[in-house]
């Protein structure tokens, strides 16, 4: 299996051509995390003099410090290089994971061309912390696979029409469960497939650390001094956030920002952290991450939805073999927000969902879908 990687690299370059080097940036981000030049290089691997001049040859192109440093107290970075920090932030949560995306996308076609490639597993899941840990483990134990991140209903659709092997999508827990459950119910078949429990994770609001504009529930955003970040439309946290928003009668276009969107949770996160916005909706991970406050306000389960047939190849058991295992749940546990419950567990539709088991004798179930 050869595997394509891709990272954003990014810079910023003057009319005359002069450019800030990459490295800079990268000296910068290890300062703000050891809080010392010394312990940046050691960090970076550079030498403590070379570290300096890049530094130096930043600072005189922006004709200003980006590094403060004390004696006996270690370095700091001025607001100049904490925003080149958070604008590598921002960079890398925002395209991370499409290029990871991209990547296993062109490493697969690649592979379509090698006449003893092996058999791909083919996951299209919404992106999530869990679902990346699992695409880590799988790369370790070199179980090759074609990752492709999407929207939870792209995924589940994705698999009905046989266009993956297993399809990561995730349902909240309680009052929103049924409803969720009917609204993937064009692509869910109870008689030929199966879900694999993987975690349950929390959704809720990130705010600002403090959360100095006291925001606690979704109808907060809608006051004229809140600026909010969206997910992207097909998304299953835009999905969840519009429900919430439905039950609770605020409607989206009270929102200030509610149709400006972010692809990722990490994105979302980097957005708030950087003030331009106040607040927005997603998982924990990230909002610890970004040193954000998280308020949740809802739990759910994330699944592997594949085909019953398909649990007996053995690429699939390898990937079940990853799930079951102490060291991937041990890892999941360790995510903020997430729990590895029933993780690799198999079970039918109807055993994971209430809403799909047969109604007790004369009563019927009903589950619309929105």
């Amino acid at each position: 299996m050869h595997e394509v990687h891709i990272r954003p690299q990014w810079t910023i370059r003057q009319t005359d051509g002069a450019a800030l080097a990459p490295r800079v940036i990268e000296l910068l981000v290890q300062v703000l995390e050891h809080g010392s030049l010394s312990s940046a290089c050691t960090a970076s691997g550079v030498s403590y003099r070379h570290a300096w001049e890049l530094i130096r040859q930043g600072e005189a192109m922006f004709g200003q410090p980006l590094v403060v440093m004390q004696r006996g107290k270690g370095s700091s970075l001025t607001p100049l290089g904490e925003k080149l920090v958070w604008a590598d932030r921002r960079i890398t949560a925002r395209l991370s994971p499409l290029l990871d995306s991209l990547a296993s996308e062109l490493g697969a076609e690649i592979e379509k061309l090698i006449p003893t490639a092996p058999t791909l597993l083919r996951i299209h899941a919404s992106h999530g912390f869990a679902i990346e840990a699992l695409h880590g483990f799988l790369a370790a134990a070199q179980v090759p696979g074609d990752l492709r991140y999407c929207g939870s209903e792209e995924a589940v659709a994705s698999l009905h029409h046989g266009s993956c092997d297993v399809a990561g999508f995730h349902v909240p827990l309680g009052a929103f469960e049924a409803e969720a459950v009917a609204h993937y119910g064009p692509w869910l078949n109870a008689d030929t497939q199966k879900v694999i429990g993987m975690a349950t994770r929390h959704q809720g609001l990130m705010v600002a650390p403090g959360n100095p504009k006291k925001i606690y529930t979704p109808a907060d955003l809608a006051r004229s001094d809140v600026r909010f970040i969206n997910r992207q439309a097909g998304s299953g946290t835009r999905y969840l956030f519009d429900l919430q928003l439905r039950e609770q009668g605020i409607a989206p276009e009270a929102i200030k920002g509610y149709e400006q969107c972010e692809f990722t949770h990490a994105a979302v996160a980097a957005f708030v952290a950087s003030g331009m916005a106040d607040a927005g909706y997603g998982v924990e991970t990230p909002a610890r991450q970004f040193k954000l406050d998280f308020i949740s306000n809802q739990v759910e389960r994330y699944f592997l939805l594949c085909e019953e047939r398909s649990l007996a190849a053995p690429i699939v058991r390898r990937m079940l073999d990853i799930l079951q295992s102490e060291a991937y749940q041990s890892a999941v546990n360790r995510l903020p927000g997430y729990q590895a419950v029933n993780c690799g567990r198999v079970l039918s539709l109807p055993e994971a969902f209430e809403s799909l088991r047969p109604a007790p004798a004369g009563k019927r179930r009903t589950a619309t879908r929105s």
